[in-house]
């Protein structure tokens, strides 16, 4: 159940006990807990405020509540190979006002550097790199025999979506971001679909998720045009749990946390009606985001077991769509390039790389100054093939 938070009660305190607690704080942290923003839209917060909320985003009192997911009982794990020497690394970080940095290849920690004092055992979030995880339980659902095609209707799973801009639109297209509906996902606008979302009042008894996008107008014929849509991510979110009737909690812990040996304990955000977020904000370690990288090169294989069907992951990381960059595209919630790396990303610099020929994952949170604009996403694609460099050049 969905926890309403008061601002002491986010971090486990009554009211009686919070000016002895208060004392006990040493300097920094009470620098840190002052700069815990007062407005919901994260897109309204300072930098010192994104630093603190980040690694507490469950914790925060004006976030509606999280479902826990937690770890696993046979952690997989992951020995030091050796060291990476990345020219520059230093600088890179700060410039990406990076929280922190793993890269594994062939299954080993090649790299593990912290910064914004955030280290190995702390939780940050995700924003959309949540999305990629979405789309895996899409696939596993189609597994387990509980969506029985792409290629259905999403109406056949929410039927609350029936009359609206999401008649004859299939479970491929919202997966692909090609379904035709009118959304704006302009993080900088206030009145942007992608910011009132989050203060819509929902319609009774009726999903949050659902209440938002049936009310939104067609732009397109489905199928036609690609466009990004973090309401349809939340939709994938509603449909996995809908099909499975299962919370995107309990099936992720099933599915991939507990048999892959996720190390450490997550969560996941809920909106206004007690639903994950499908497109946004789990909050795990930093190495427990480079496991899922790690999943993904196992080809959904955990524990001997096929967890989404044998050849998901080569249509899902394949670009399905063109986006009008060069080089790059889009998948089943991934971004896709064309050398055949895939990445999982977020605003503000969340990211997951995944590079199958070399058996390599890079993942890397931080903190930019603006939510994704900026030289800093650019900067990080030069900074993934550096590391491609580095590695093609050890041999």
């Amino acid at each position: 159940m969905k926890k309403r938070y008061i601002a002491l009660g986010a971090l486990g305190l009554t009211l009686a006990g919070a000016g002895l607690w208060w004392s006990s704080l040493d300097k920094e942290l009470r620098g840190v807990l002052m700069t815990l923003p007062t407005s919901r839209d994260v897109l309204e917060w300072t930098i010192p405020q994104r630093d603190a909320s980040f690694r507490g985003f469950d914790r925060l009192t004006l976030i509606a509540g999280s479902s826990p997911i937690a770890a696993s009982t046979t952690p997989l794990a992951l020995p030091q190979g050796t060291p990476l020497n990345i020219p520059n690394i230093d600088e890179y970080m700060a410039s990406q006002r990076s929280a922190g940095i793993v890269i594994i290849q062939d299954g080993k920690i090649r790299f593990e550097k912290y910064g914004l004092g955030f280290d190995g055992d702390g939780r940050w979030t995700s924003f959309s790199v949540a999305k990629s995880f979405t789309s895996s339980l899409v696939g596993a659902a189609i597994q387990d025999g509980f969506i029985k095609s792409l290629e259905d209707d999403i109406t056949i799973y929410l039927p609350d979506l029936k009359g609206s801009a999401y008649d004859g639109v299939t479970v491929r297209q919202v997966l692909t971001m090609t379904s035709g509906a009118d959304w704006n996902e302009d993080y900088e606008d206030p009145e942007a679909d992608v910011a009132k979302f989050i203060h819509a009042t929902p319609t009774p008894g009726m999903d949050a998720t659902i209440s938002y996008m049936r009310k939104l107008k067609r732009a397109h014929p489905p199928g036609t045009k690609w466009h990004y849509n973090t309401g349809e991510t939340n939709l994938i979110g509603v449909l996995v749990s809908s099909a499975t009737h299962k919370t995107l909690s309990q099936y992720l812990h099933e599915k991939i946390w507990q048999p892959f040996g996720m190390e450490g304990d997550a969560t996941w955000l809920l909106g206004e009606t007690d639903h994950e977020v499908g497109g946004c904000c789990l909050q795990m370690k930093i190495r427990d985001y480079a496991r899922y990288g790690m999943f993904v090169l196992a080809n959904g294989v955990a524990q001997g077991k096929q967890v989404v069907p044998a050849d998901w992951f080569a249509e899902a990381t394949t670009k399905q769509q063109d986006i009008g960059t060069p080089g790059q595209g889009y998948g089943f919630q991934w971004w896709t390039y064309d050398d055949g790396s895939v990445a999982a990303q977020g605003i503000f610099g969340q990211g997951i790389f995944i590079d199958k020929k070399r058996n390599l994952v890079i993942a890397s949170n931080s903190n930019w100054p603006r939510a994704n604009i900026g030289p800093q996403g650019e900067a990080r694609d030069v900074f993934y093939r550096q590391v491609q460099a580095v590695i093609d050049g050890e041999k």
